[in-house]
């Protein structure tokens, strides 16, 4: 089966796990502070903080961001749930904003609708690795007090305005799941500009430890000594994993130009192939796809689903909306609320995008494609 996504691993990243094996720091050691300083190089310098997961980056982000039970989060419904599930077990209403109906990232228009006195937090997606509308989302957000939170699981790499991701939020979370383009193995990442919401993501990530002793209520107990004063997590990511990732760092620049050739190509091939909507690109805005989103229409995204995977092809469909599972239903949320999402996602079909994935194999998912539309 021909995967939508997968990693790309090199004799390099195999070596950059193996010294670390061979060496005296499987955590908490220095690779942890290389990854994280070469990870600020591409969020223009703003300091990172490396997580489990995604999901831990989404909860440690919301964490540094103050959300609390009794405060609103406005989010995107096309998203993979954790973006509103880590909101939610904070106790935050999570309040779900429509997309636009041609990039599917959150409509600045539709939150300026339901941004309120409670809304803590804004938390843009980049859809498919392009990035959101930033300049209007803060235009709504600093005169209401929230925080700016840029969900940026599929964009590393992107720019918005010649600025890169990672610069364009108060707080910005990566992911580095296989299927993402630079992975290592699990695990996440925040980026914060501000020194306080550093300083809460960097605390919460290792279970709220307190060890400066200038900042410890009992400062004068022994070298040993160290103070909880707000609970944390283990979220630590171990210099294992951060050595693959730094490796894969190395090869972002790459990464990032054969996704966009493969972009190109599919673009060209597929233009004319009937019955089906390409993706779109803002002219101000250049992507890193993680995803290639093509929409099926007249109501075939099931029948194509279904006869591109009997194919060999491992096509793949992001994202149902996140109030539609069981868990948002069981609170209350309806059918309809976003209908343009709701629309995007009937119709949505990721075709295959990775960085390894080769010309004749991309050939293969356009003829197959082209045969079941034509």
């Amino acid at each position: 089966m021909l995967p939508y996504g997968r990693q790309s691993i090199s004799e390099s990243d195999v070596e950059a796990v193996a010294e670390v094996l061979r060496g005296d720091w499987l955590t908490t050691g220095p690779a942890v502070g290389r990854f994280e300083e070469e990870l600020a190089r591409w969020t223009g310098g703003v300091p990172c903080v490396s997580v489990t997961s995604g999901t831990a980056a989404l909860h440690v982000a919301y964490v540094a961001a103050g959300v609390r039970t009794g405060d609103e989060v406005v989010t995107s419904p096309l998203t993979f749930v954790a973006t509103a599930a880590t909101a939610a077990l904070l106790g935050a209403r999570v309040v779900f904003a429509d997309v636009q109906p041609d990039t599917g990232n959150l409509d600045p228009e539709a939150v300026a609708a339901l941004v309120t006195p409670r809304t803590r937090a804004v938390t843009a997606v980049d859809y498919a690795g392009h990035p959101a509308d930033y300049d209007e989302l803060r235009a709504l957000c600093d005169p209401a007090g929230a925080v700016l939170v840029a969900d940026a699981a599929h964009s590393i790499g992107s720019a918005y305005k010649d600025r890169p991701v990672g610069s364009l939020a108060d707080l910005t979370t990566f992911s580095f799941f296989p299927t993402k383009t630079v992975t290592t193995a699990e695990g996440g990442a925040v980026a914060a500009a501000d020194p306080e919401m550093l300083r809460r993501a960097l605390r919460f990530r290792n279970h709220g430890l307190v060890r400066d002793p200038a900042e410890q209520r009992e400062p004068d107990t022994g070298g040993w000594h160290q103070e909880v004063h707000e609970f944390g997590l283990n979220y630590r990511l171990p210099d294992v994993l951060c050595a693959l990732g730094l490796a894969q760092l190395g090869r972002l620049g790459r990464f990032r130009e054969r996704r966009s050739e493969l972009v190109a190509r599919y673009d060209a091939l597929l233009r004319d192939v009937p019955g089906l909507t390409l993706p779109v690109q803002r002219a101000y805005v250049r992507p890193s796809r993680h995803l290639y989103p093509v929409r099926i229409l007249a109501g075939r995204r099931r029948e194509v689903y279904d006869r591109m995977r009997a194919a060999g092809i491992g096509v793949q469909v992001n994202y149902l909306p996140a109030y539609l599972h069981p868990v948002f239903g069981d609170l209350g949320y309806r059918r309809g609320l976003c209908p343009r999402a709701e629309e995007f996602y009937a119709e949505e079909l990721s075709l295959p995008l990775f960085a390894d994935l080769t010309d004749a194999q991309q050939d293969r998912v356009v003829d197959t494609l082209a045969g079941i539309l034509g």
